[in-house]
């Protein structure tokens, strides 16, 4: 864990994933009863620089493609969440968090950009805010479900899915087709998609560079995880009133011994047990109620 996953990791929403897609339910139901409604609520800067300041987050509410058939849309609600609840699972709540939110913070600054942008070539106030109406419904959620398949296409490249319910393709054709989507949107598109696109791209980009030691996990890997949190709850049940948090099981060092000891629990050892970084991957694997030694090199 990173030292902002240690302090910050315990704000992490649970089930993201969900609750997104209550967001994209209560938009469409608003979009069958008053559809006029979502012109309140998309990412308009001249709206918002003129007071409208929650349009900064309404937009969320504006599910991509409204108008879509009812049955395509349960379909498209489904596999979002399928995919976004398997990122979970296997990255964490925290890492999958700081992904999801990092689009949707780069989404509204690419909004501000643009308009900063066009206010540079000299537009005056009713063409900036004519542009911005006309353009507002392209800083939506569907570059953000973009952006949550192509993580999963990085995770699990060799996944399969049918397309048209037909024809299998595995998850990295996909991503790959979707890339050149963008592209050429980002080449023959508007100035506001230009914006919207990058910004999507860049999300992607930065969970590459900062990721791609952990992206592509096996299904053993993802077994292994899930007994790694049962073991840490374990351990935690075990010890419920022990004076310090972490206690190396080889050399018995705490978190008080010093600021720059580290502990991780091990997921192949029973009980809970927790290691320093020193002897961490130097023990040997243990049943409950050994004791742990060090491993003979």
């Amino acid at each position: 864990m990173s030292q902002f996953e240690r302090k910050f990791g315990k704000y992490a929403v649970s089930k993201l994933s969900m609750k997104l897609v209550i967001l994209y339910v209560i938009g469409y139901v608003l979009y069958y009863i008053q559809p006029g409604v979502f012109s309140l609520l998309t990412l308009n800067v001249a709206a918002v620089l003129h007071g409208q300041v929650w349009r900064v987050l309404s937009w969320l509410l504006v599910p991509p493609d409204p108008g879509s058939n009812l049955f395509f849309v349960a379909i498209m609600l489904y596999f979002y969440y399928s995919i976004g609840t398997s990122l979970e699972r296997v990255w964490g709540d925290y890492k999958y968090n700081v992904y999801v939110f990092l689009g949707i913070l780069l989404t509204i600054l690419s909004a501000f950009a643009w308009y900063a942008f066009l206010a540079l070539r000299g537009l005056s106030g009713l063409e900036l805010a004519q542009m911005a109406t006309y353009s507002s419904a392209l800083f939506s959620t569907y570059y953000i479900n973009m952006c949550i398949f192509l993580a999963f296409a990085l995770t699990f490249p060799d996944a399969q899915v049918y397309l048209f319910f037909v024809l299998p393709l595995k998850v990295k054709i996909l991503g790959w087709i979707d890339v050149g989507f963008l592209l050429l949107s980002f080449w023959s598109g508007s100035s506001a998609e230009r914006f919207v696109i990058g910004a999507a791209l860049l999300n992607v980009l930065l969970l590459y560079l900062r990721s791609r030691n952990w992206m592509s996990y096996s299904p053993g890997q993802v077994r292994r995880r899930k007994q790694f949190r049962k073991s840490v709850t374990e351990g935690k049940k075990a010890a419920p009133g022990r004076d310090s948090l972490h206690r190396c099981a080889i050399c018995g060092r705490t978190e008080k011994d010093g600021d720059d000891l580290e502990f991780r629990y091990c997921s192949k050892c029973e009980g809970g047990l927790e290691y320093c970084q020193d002897h961490l991957f130097v023990h040997t694997h243990v049943k409950k109620g050994e004791t742990p030694h060090m491993r003979k090199v």
